[in-house]
């Protein structure tokens, strides 16, 4: 058996005025996915447990069968994973986001997609500036990044992706340990005020990184691995360390695809193709792809709209094909295939909600159930609501 699975990240969403009335994916031209609604089954799941941080980080545990009231530690310590950042034992990681603030308002969480090279180059000097803190930061992609913390904390912090258009002064750390890093918090305000690769992003009309924002953090998980669960092995493509911090915890491959960005921009066929090409030597590959979520962000209802269209076309088509050739020539025995999103991320609001997804299960012994193009809607209608998110991998892999 060969088995693929499909995340259109935040792809989930709220009807939409500008779309009359339609969420994108109802919106969306889709034809591959629809197919997959059509022969199999379409349901809903709740990935994101009452009382946890509604973020990619706990539903994509659930997605991939880890129970997140178990082994969620923080989203940062995935990310570490991902990076080979070793994490001591009395050491806290935190995600740190270079973001733009202003008027005291949070304008953007990721200071207009900074570029890697021009984020490398802050961090580089935070690294500088803080050499004697108890604190290292590692440059990530764009402007996601890391920072340690040798302090022992108990601190409770907010993603800036939850507080655009807020005070960000009413959103900083609390608790035991904040004060260290609310002074790290204006370190890098100060360094970064008047900052070179600032005034060239005013120059070119793009939001300057006023600053940074840690939350995220967390101690290191202890996983099982995939295998010793399921006895299959598997592979994960993304541009997201969250999700190859993951992979790599639970014992997959992660295949790294040039151009992939973590945006609407994104490598989609690179994607779809290294999918493809994956199933040769594994037996499940999990492409997740951050574009839907960052439109929802952005509050972009048009983009959010074509990247599940592009996802459609260039991943779970290609993904698809190669998996009913494969099993009409009897080269294994048989294929099944998954689609859908980890949570919801409605553009009215910009920030995720731990509401239920819709998902569509495809491939051998499944059965049709409703009939209708995937959406919300037609998800909701069916007979199939899986409550705990982490159920949803076994049945997917032991289904008749």
């Amino acid at each position: 058996m060969k088995y693929a699975i499909v995340i259109p990240d935040g792809a989930a969403d709220r009807p939409i005025d500008e779309l009359d009335g339609r969420t994108p994916l109802e919106a969306a031209n889709k034809p591959n996915i629809d197919a997959l609604a059509a022969a199999g089954k379409c349901g809903t799941v709740h990935n994101v447990p009452q009382g946890l941080p509604c973020g990619s980080d706990v539903a994509i545990l659930s997605v991939l069968g880890y129970d997140p009231t178990q082994y969620y530690t923080g989203r940062a310590p995935l990310e570490a994973a991902a990076q080979g950042v070793e994490i001591a034992d009395d050491e806290w990681v935190f995600r740190c986001n270079f973001v733009t603030i202003i008027d005291g308002i949070m304008v953007d969480h990721s200071a207009g997609h900074i570029s890697t090279r021009e984020a490398a180059a802050l961090i580089d000097e935070l690294n500088a500036l803080l050499d004697e803190a108890p604190v290292h930061f590692y440059p990530g992609v764009s402007y996601r990044h890391l920072m340690t913390f040798a302090v022992d904390c108990d601190v409770t912090t907010t993603p800036p992706h939850d507080i655009l258009g807020d005070k960000a002064d009413a959103h900083l750390p609390s608790g035991r340990g904040s004060d260290a890093l609310r002074d790290i918090i204006d370190a890098g305000r100060n360094l970064l005020v008047d900052h070179e690769v600032n005034t060239v992003r005013r120059d070119l009309g793009e939001n300057p990184a006023t600053g940074i924002w840690l939350w995220g953090e967390g101690t290191m998980p202890q996983l099982p691995s995939f295998a010793e669960r399921h006895g299959i092995e598997g592979a994960a493509i993304t541009a997201v360390d969250l999700v190859r911090g993951l992979a790599r915890l639970i014992g997959w491959r992660t295949i790294e695809v040039e151009g992939a960005t973590g945006y609407v921009d994104t490598n989609y066929a690179g994607k779809g193709a290294a999918a493809v090409e994956a199933l040769e030597d594994v037996d499940l590959v999990f492409v997740h792809v951050e574009a839907p979520d960052e439109a929802g962000h952005n509050a972009n209802a048009a983009d959010k709209v074509r990247a599940i269209e592009q996802i459609d076309q260039h991943i779970v088509g290609p993904l698809s094909e190669r998996l009913r050739r494969e099993a009409s020539r009897g080269e294994n025995t048989g294929w099944r295939m998954l689609v859908l999103p980890d949570h919801p991320t409605p553009c009215s609001i910009r920030t995720h909600t731990s509401d239920a997804v819709p998902f569509v299960l495809a491939g051998e012994r499944v059965e049709r159930v409703v009939s209708g193009s995937f959406c919300e809607q037609t998800a909701a209608a069916a007979d199939l609501h899986i409550d705990r998110g982490c159920e949803l991998m076994e049945y997917f892999l032991t289904v008749r």
